[in-house]
């Protein structure tokens, strides 16, 4: 058979053990960040596999974008609930984040034993600056993509001013900037108009599996009863597991605040992992002091190199607020940052299979509809100032390490801009240009210590 022929072919129906070795090897290669996770699915899937359809595909990924949390992995999870149910969402969510969970888990622990050792401590001193220039490019990148007019360009400055100057806090912030949106929907639509999300392509990849015609399956239908018993369920995974936090160690217990926190930041997570970055570090660093400034970045720089979504860097600020905390003892510190890391995963990610399992079936009715997205569209404008911020917190910190008395770090500055560059103008991947501050910054080291 001709390779034109077998490509007009609709592929074989996918059993669950197929998409579970594919969601598994996903889980182990997603690196990039949310766009190129993305990419990586529509190749996959749409491209080679033929599991979705194009059309398909954008749909669901035009609602995962709307919804707070990290779209790249409510993307994995509405595909498998679509092709197998609530079990296949809930297991391609799942393996989206557990590698990454581990590989973490195991990398935080190897930071607070060895941070202080010279080889260290030097490719640490790399990635840092490599960090703010990420920082700074993700907000060039969403700020070029959400920032089509004025008016949303100065949603944006204030969102800024009022974090920079006012330091109000991220949760009223997205607040205002939400009600700005619902009240330019009325007056002033036409500037709060955005166009779906794309993957810019104009081929044709023969049938798929879930193609533009096929009809939906049972599951997806909308059916209220459904819709309880999984608002139900899910409300009661969330407050059992609460409830016993809060007997075991007091509502103001450190497990217990981080998962109410988490929760919280679960749901405000519009705009992705870098909007939620300045909220998780008011908590975990000014509120709760679970870890300090440096360590943030140092989390941040972590998150950055490994698989999974870059919101896993809560997993890195439970594990050094419980090991910090020591809430088991100081003979149990590892358990306790393994518990700090599994609370705040799981506060985190709940939500994210909620919003799947629960709106998939109504929600993508509403999302033409300007008083749904127009809200939105004035918090992903708000987020692009927020983390221009987020990027200025970074760079002093990581600039003038004992603040402006001390002395600047010139070479930090340059490996910054180095970075930078290489992002924006060359177009180098976030994990190669990570991996090579990493080795100058070791360099660096070596050549001060002899």
């Amino acid at each position: 058979m001709s390779v034109a022929s077998h490509a007009l072919k609709r592929p074989e129906p996918v059993s669950f053990f197929e998409a579970f070795l594919y969601w598994l090897k996903l889980g182990f290669i997603s690196f990039g960040g949310p766009a190129g996770q993305i990419s990586l699915m529509h190749q996959e899937l749409v491209e080679r596999r033929r599991w979705i359809s194009e059309q398909r595909f954008l749909h669901a990924l035009n609602y995962t974008m709307v919804l707070p949390g990290p779209e790249a992995q409510q993307l994995a999870t509405y595909i498998g609930w679509l092709m197998h149910g609530t079990w296949g969402g809930i297991v391609a969510g799942a393996l989206f984040v557990l590698p990454s969970f581990f590989i973490l888990i195991a990398l935080t622990w190897i930071y607070l034993v060895y941070s202080e050792v010279p080889a260290v401590a030097g490719i640490l001193y790399g990635i840092k600056p490599a960090v703010t220039a990420i920082v700074a490019f993700a907000a060039y990148r969403i700020g070029s993509r959400a920032l089509k007019n004025n008016l949303l360009r100065a949603i944006s400055v204030a969102a800024f001013v009022a974090m920079f100057v006012f330091d109000i806090p991220f949760p009223y912030i997205v607040l205002i900037a939400g009600l700005v949106g619902y009240v330019g929907s009325q007056y002033l639509p036409e500037k709060f108009k955005t166009g779906g999300h794309s993957i810019h392509s104009h081929h044709t990849y023969g049938p798929a599996l879930i193609d533009d015609d096929t009809p939906a399956p049972d599951h997806a239908r909308f059916q209220w009863s459904r819709c309880i018993i999984f608002a139900v369920f899910g409300l009661s995974m969330w407050g059992s597991v609460m409830s016993l936090l809060a007997m075991q160690y007091g509502w103001d217990g450190t497990l217990t605040q981080m998962g109410w926190f988490f929760t919280k930041a679960a749901l405000m997570t519009f705009g992705g992992a870098y909007a939620v970055l300045p909220y998780v570090y008011q908590g975990g660093v000014e509120h709760y002091a679970w870890l300090d400034a440096v360590q943030m970045i140092d989390g941040l720089a972590l998150g950055e190199t490994t698989p999974g979504p870059l919101i896993m860097i809560v997993a890195f600020v439970g594990f050094v607020g419980g090991w910090t905390k020591a809430v088991f003892g100081p003979e149990l510190l590892v358990l306790a940052g393994i518990a700090g890391a599994l609370v705040a995963t799981w506060f985190t990610f709940l939500p994210s299979f909620l919003f799947i399992l629960l709106g998939a079936p109504a929600v993508e009715a509403t999302r033409h509809d300007i008083k749904y997205t127009a809200p939105l569209t004035g918090i992903t404008a708000a987020v692009v100032g927020v983390i221009v911020n987020l990027a200025v917190f970074f760079a002093y910190h990581v600039l003038w390490p004992d603040g402006f008395d001390g002395p600047f770090e010139w070479f930090s500055a340059l490996i910054g801009v180095a970075a930078f560059v290489a992002l924006f103008r060359y177009r180098v991947g976030i994990v190669t240009v990570m991996s090579v501050c990493a080795v100058i910054g070791l360099a660096h080291s070596l050549l001060m210590v002899y």
